[in-house]
Formats: structure tokens, sequence, C-alpha cells
């Protein structure tokens, strides 16, 4: 059983975001805060260019804001240098995307291995991890296939298994469900649903599907900029 804390995951202050294109500036985010429990499953839904993906990508520390913060453990991670910023991305966060990112001549196993051999852990010590999240994720007979032997449900939950190797704080998720037809993104779903309430992971995703939303504890929209 999934039980929240009042811990908080992570939290943005005063977010704004700027774009320049030539001399036209564009607010894409105007002055949002938030804060995200830690075990919560939060959706964040709007529709196209109303900045859900720019304020998921911001508090991923994929983008970093024109003004403003974001806060986890207590550190101010919009600040933070590449390099740091890269350390965190690797050790703290997981990310899976709507186009699943795999790389083709790596099976299954070496492709949710990858951030920790990038982070230069070693295979051998994480045998078992590596067999657990292949249970979770319901792959355990294809660790051996490569990403064009599988399908499209099944390369995103290679990715899942990805992003949840290295046990993150956060997994982010921008429209997971996006590429794939509505019987199989329900089952992905599911398995996000399962993930949050047996595993305690919190999850942040980006989604305009309704039917995705409801398997958050929360939803959060936005719309031109603002939080509704």
């Amino acid at each position: 059983m999934n039980i929240l804390t009042e811990e908080v995951a992570i939290e943005g202050k005063n977010i704004i975001k700027d774009f320049q294109l030539s001399d036209t500036k564009t607010r894409v985010l105007k002055n949002i805060s938030l804060k995200v429990i830690q075990g919560e499953f939060v959706s964040i839904m709007g529709q196209s260019g109303s900045g859900k993906s720019t304020l998921l990508y911001i508090l991923g520390g994929l983008d970093v804001p024109t003004s403003g913060s974001v806060f986890m453990n207590g550190m101010d991670i919009s600040k933070f240098n590449d390099e740091k910023m890269s350390r965190i991305r690797r050790q703290n966060i997981g990310f899976v995307f709507q186009f699943y990112n795999l790389i083709p001549n790596l099976n299954v196993a070496e492709n949710i291995m990858l951030p920790l051999l990038l982070d230069g852990k070693k295979m051998r010590d994480y045998k078992k991890p590596l067999k657990d999240i292949l249970e979770v994720v319901g792959l355990s007979d294809k660790r051996g296939h490569t990403p064009r032997e599988l399908s499209g449900g099944q390369q995103q939950r290679v990715a899942i298994a990805r992003a949840l190797i290295g046990n993150p704080e956060i997994l982010f998720a921008d429209e997971p469900t996006g590429n794939l037809d509505s019987h199989t993104g329900a089952e992905i779903m599911s398995l996000l649903q399962r993930i949050n309430k047996e595993r305690g992971q919190t999850i942040i995703m980006v989604t305009h599907s309704p039917e995705a939303a409801k398997s958050s504890n929360r939803v959060i929209t936005v719309s031109d900029g603002l939080l509704q």
C-alpha cells in the first residue's frame, strides 16, 4: 500500500519561463508554484501549448526557468551547473518519454542498465535489481531481445524499467501513452499505478488523456502558462 507522507519530494517556486524568438519574447510559464509530496502520483494536464511539458522539463532539470526556483532535498537544482545537474538526473531522477529512446543494437537488459553503466556502475553488481525490475514490468522472458523484436508497449516497459533501475526519488513521464493504442496505453497506466502504489514511487506525468490521468492521485491543470 502506498502511504503518502507530508515530506515534499519536489517544489517549484514562482517559476517563470520566457522564450525569445527574434525580437519577440513569449512567456510560457507565468509565476507557477507547486509542491509534490513523496509518494504522490500527479498528472499535469493542459492543451497543446499550455506550458505543461515545459513545466515538467523544468521540474526534472532538463530546462531551467527564466526566474524562480526548483527545490529537491532542500537544494535549488535550477541553479546547478550542467555537470551537477547531469549527476542529479542520473542518480535521483528517472524519465519516461512518449518515444522510447531505446538503443537498437542493445538488448533489453543492456538498455535498462545503460544509465547505471554511464554512471560508472558495473552490470554484475546489479543482477538482482535487474531481475526484480524485469519482473515488475513483466519482461523477464524478453531480457535478451532487442527493441525491434518488441511491441510498442513492451518497448515502453523497457523505458520504464530503465528509468527505475537506479531507484530514483522521482519518476517523470512525458505523455507515456501518447505513442500507443488505447488498450496498450491502459496497460502502461496500470503498470505506473502499480509502481506508485507498491513501491511508493513518486510520479509526475504530463498527459493530454483524461483516461490516463485517472490513474493518478491528483491532477494539475495548466492553461496559458498558469495553474488552474
